[in-house]
């Protein structure tokens, strides 16, 4: 237990994504897809931030599942992708010596789908690699609502930590006197935090006068249709 109360840093853990391709998202029902790809590609972006020592596994990607979401793999254009048949990544050897190499117990799971590769993945990397389990829960996506909290119930049963990416990624940060990584996480943000972040866009701009994030086009004022200027 005492391992499970230290915080995630950017020293002690490592990540995985299982199975991030189409044909696992076409199941998925027990949140909006797109929602779902944004926060796995938050993930991505703030483990590069923290430089946390990231794998990508997939399953039959030639056979029925597709290539692992582009923007994904954007984020690690080097990453190799470990191939696997088995619905489970720890019956792979690849995946245990990724895992093993990193050399990091504390492991951040995001994977399709919850009830299937990433509960056996988790039961078996506990049980017999040691490892702790911080399931992130809106990067992951099963086959029903009832699917996905019924596996995290269970994970959690057996000692999984349950958690979100934007909590994982402000864990990572923890302090914002941490300029070094502050404006870059301060982008996934406003990227990807929803209304949050078109909060910091607005305060950035209206209130501390910041300049906007893209340049565009000259702003026109306004003038008066003729019509409606005679009225």
């Amino acid at each position: 237990m005492s391992g499970k109360l230290d915080l995630l840093t950017p020293q002690n853990s490592q990540l995985i994504f299982i199975d991030q391709q189409p044909q696992m998202a076409f199941g998925v029902q027990s949140m909006d897809r797109q929602a779902l790809k944004n926060n796995v590609v938050a993930l991505a972006k703030s483990a590069k931030i923290f430089s946390i020592p990231t794998t990508i596994t997939t399953v039959e990607t030639e056979g029925f599942s597709g290539h692992t979401y582009p923007e994904l793999l954007a984020v690690f254009p080097q990453a190799p992708l470990l191939e696997r048949t088995s619905m489970n990544s720890w019956d792979d050897q690849k995946v245990r010596d990724a895992l093993a190499a990193n050399g990091r117990k504390k492991v951040v799971v995001s994977g399709l789908w919850t009830e299937v590769c990433n509960c056996s993945f988790a039961l078996e990397a506990m049980r017999d690699g040691g490892y702790e389990i911080y399931m992130v829960a809106d990067a992951s996506g099963g086959t029903s609502l009832a699917a996905h909290d019924y596996a995290m119930q269970r994970m959690v049963q057996a000692g999984c930590i349950p958690v979100t990416w934007q909590q994982v990624m402000l864990e990572w940060q923890r302090d914002w006197a941490r300029r070094d990584s502050y404006d870059a996480v301060m982008d996934v943000v406003r990227e990807h935090s929803g209304a949050y972040g078109m909060g910091v866009d607005y305060a950035y701009t209206m209130v501390h006068k910041a300049p906007e994030r893209v340049t565009h086009g000259e702003t026109l004022a306004p003038v008066p249709a003729a019509a409606h200027a005679a009225e």
